[in-house]
């Protein structure tokens, strides 16, 4: 990501928080997609409880307004406020903490790709049941990507 799209997802990151937390809700992260002019800046919030389309719309508003006055974007852009979605994914060692006992679908930097059950994180690993059985420690550093598994 060139170096003022990047300005602004951490900017926005910095004052999404900020605002999260006064709604008392998590925010799970940002990011711009498209170019920089048109683009679309999306932020991704949760609760306790989940997330409704007031929260949202709450979030959206007051976020917004702060964009606005600090001028980070240049020319039009379009803003995004939801959920993350019931296949999150899943980036810190709290969130591995916080879903416990759900399922994940993990890639690792070598291209592993591991289906289990979040067992635990200690000390910069995350602990995996996978599907058959097996136990596996896997640094938090070494998965590219990892996203709950919805069980229906």
């Amino acid at each position: 990501m060139p170096s003022h799209r990047r300005m602004i997802v951490d900017r926005t990151r910095r004052i999404a928080g900020g605002i999260a937390e006064a709604e008392r809700l998590e925010l799970v992260g940002a990011e711009w997609k498209g170019p920089l002019r048109g683009g679309v800046l999306r932020v991704y919030i949760d609760g306790p409880d989940g997330i409704t389309h007031t929260h949202c719309e709450r979030v959206s508003r007051r976020l917004s307004a702060a964009l606005d006055v600090e001028d980070l974007v240049p020319g039009n852009y379009t803003l995004e406020v939801s959920s993350p979605g019931l296949d999150r994914k899943l980036r810190h060692g709290s969130d591995f903490e916080r879903f416990e006992g759900r399922r994940v679908a993990v890639r690792t930097r070598e291209a592993l790709r591991i289906t289990g059950r979040i067992q635990g994180f200690t000390r910069g690993d995350v602990s995996l049941r996978t599907e058959a059985g097996e136990s596996l420690r896997l640094p938090l550093d070494d998965i590219e990507q990892a996203r709950l598994v919805v069980d229906w």
